[in-house]
């Protein structure tokens, strides 16, 4: 994971961005988030 990299909620359709790197994986519904860019 890196700072600008994009992630999706396959199941409600969140986004996210990195703003900051701390570690770990995002989640959302209960399942991990994918990166799409």
């Amino acid at each position: 994971m890196k700072v600008g990299d994009q992630y999706v909620c396959e199941i409600c359709g969140n986004e996210v961005e990195v703003t900051k790197v701390g570690g770990g994986i995002l989640v959302c519904c209960g399942e991990d988030m994918k990166l799409i860019k």
